[in-house]
């Protein structure tokens, strides 16, 4: 068994990255700015933002934060996103979700810009995707498909099976799976809440990727010896042994899983970090503009 470690990879892409832009702005190119919108103050949303922004420190972007109080209206938080879509030095940007419920996400992420959209969530970068065409990949998918490429763990021809059907790792990580070329060119079945005999369905797979967000889900006796599994849950469960209270859990029974495993993502310290990562990636394409020329 061997650990996917998403933190090394992660390092490893963001100074590769900081790289490029070094290059960039010895040629005289301009910095690559990545901005974010934040609305309210949930814990985890102001976490994850100041990880982005760290990041971007990491990989020489500029970053610039744009915070709202929670009962923002909808029209103002459109305004500021046409303004940052008008914005030249601007290159790409991001709506941390969830949005307080009286506004509409679906309406947030089809006012951004697709040329800016290097969090891959407008419809025209997924229908893009879906064809194979070059577009912004939504992050999470993105940072898997790395971590299975710089791994070099085998694809093509291979069972995958993707537990979870969100439009923001479910069915986009389905897609880039069953893409042409590598990673990719898999046979994919997509399994959710209502799938029968989900449980032999998993025990045929080479790679499993788990996005359902139930703790624990995915058994020893779901799995095949000699699987790659991919776990991206995080959920919070209550931990009274840790200070905070609570401790992150995965998809996976990790403990009695890994022993199977060819390969397998810890949780923290998996898909986590990648997804930033992917989304610094972005960015730099973005300000490159070798997406959309």
């Amino acid at each position: 068994m061997e650990l996917i470690d998403g933190k090394k990879i992660s390092q490893e892409i963001k100074q590769e990255i900081a790289m490029q832009v070094q290059s960039i702005l010895a040629e005289g190119g301009k910095r690559p700015t990545l901005a974010a919108i934040l609305v309210g103050h949930d814990g985890g949303s102001e976490t994850y933002v100041a990880n982005k922004i760290k990041a971007c420190e990491e990989c020489g972007f500029n970053s610039r934060l744009i915070r709202f109080e929670s009962d923002v209206t909808e029209d103002k938080l459109l305004e500021a996103i046409r303004q940052l879509n008008d914005d030249d030095e601007v290159d790409g940007f991001i709506v941390q979700l969830p949005l307080p419920k009286h506004i509409s996400e679906q309406r947030v992420i089809e006012t951004i810009d697709y040329h800016k959209d290097v969090d891959g969530f407008h419809p025209v970068n997924v229908g893009r995707m879906a064809i194979g065409l070059p577009c912004f990949k939504s992050a999470t998918p993105a940072g898997i498909m790395m971590l299975l490429e710089r791994y070099n763990i085998p694809t093509s021809g291979k069972r995958a099976v993707v537990l979870g059907r969100s439009n923001i790792v479910g069915k986009p990580v389905a897609t880039l799976l069953m893409q042409k070329g590598y990673p990719g060119n898999a046979t994919v079945t997509v399994c959710h809440s209502a799938t029968d005999n989900i449980k032999e369905i998993c025990r045929e797979a080479d790679i499993i990727i788990a996005a359902l967000g139930q703790p624990g889900f995915v058994k020893a006796d779901m799995v095949k010896p000699g699987a790659t599994v991919i776990d991206v849950g995080t959920t919070r469960v209550p931990d009274s042994t840790r200070k905070s209270g609570y401790r992150l859990s995965g998809d996976v029974d990790f403990e009695n899983v890994a022993p199977l495993c060819s390969y397998i993502t810890p949780v923290p310290g998996g898909v986590g970090p990648m997804t930033i990562t992917s989304l610094m990636r972005n960015t730099l394409l973005a300000a490159s503009k070798s997406v959309y020329e």
